[in-house]
């Protein structure tokens, strides 16, 4: 697969997009994360804010190394920020601990898109190893219906990837109108910003997708082209 130069045709596009919405999400954070949110709340502040008007008080939230790498963990109820985001009081900050909040919201609430992909993860886990190495195992021993067996178990990934972007749309969504409802920004510029920010870590979940799903049909066309 990676001498094949039909991979690089049909990935090529997802590597640029991939590109495009990695710079975008960076540039976007790297501005909004100089200017200051009017409330003056760090991204702590903000997520304790946001859990005691959403009467989440079982959420706790603690530092993580890294850049970027926030997230919430509906297993122990736990929102981590990291350090540029945990102790400042920027724009940028308080819209990624907001996101974050906002699973944490789908998560008290049972949000039927949020258990669907956590029901699949383990599966997609499995499939993601399991899946190539049935396609390559089913050409090689020229066995088409083992081949195609891996390309149904490969297609997890872009089924996960479909099942994300509801999960991370609706946290961004939730998080913009909290931010507003709770003071925690106030002028025009800073709900700009927070669309900004949202916005183009959004765009990465739709660049996954793309690529998930060009990477399946790579797969089909070898398993196809090789019956042929």
């Amino acid at each position: 697969m990676f001498f094949d130069p039909t991979y690089f045709i049909f990935m090529i596009p997802a590597f640029i997009l991939m590109g495009i919405t990695s710079w975008y999400v960076r540039s976007s954070y790297s501005k909004w994360s100089k200017v200051r949110a009017s409330s003056g709340l760090t991204g702590a502040q903000a997520a304790q804010r946001l859990i005691s008007s959403g009467n989440l008080y079982g959420v706790k939230v603690q530092g993580i190394a890294g850049d970027l790498t926030d997230h919430y963990d509906p297993r122990d109820k736990t929102l981590s920020l990291s350090q540029s985001v945990i102790n400042s009081p920027s724009v940028a900050a308080v819209a990624i601990a907001a996101h974050e909040l906002g699973h944490a919201m789908q998560d008290a609430e049972d949000y039927l898109p949020l258990r669907l992909r956590s029901a699949i993860v383990p599966a997609v886990n499995i499939g993601s190893y399991l899946g190539w190495i049935l396609i390559m195992a089913g050409l090689l021993l020229r066995m088409t219906n083992l081949a195609w067996l891996g390309v149904l178990v490969f297609s997890g990934g872009a089924l996960f990837a479909l099942a994300t972007l509801p999960v991370e749309f609706n946290a961004s969504a939730r998080a913009k109108e909290l931010l507003v409802q709770t003071g925690i920004i106030q002028t025009d510029e800073e709900r700009r910003g927070v669309n900004a920010v949202l916005n183009s870590a959004a765009l990465t979940y739709v660049a996954g997708l793309i690529t998930a799903v060009l990477q399946l049909l790579y797969f089909a066309s070898l398993v196809s082209g090789r019956r042929r």
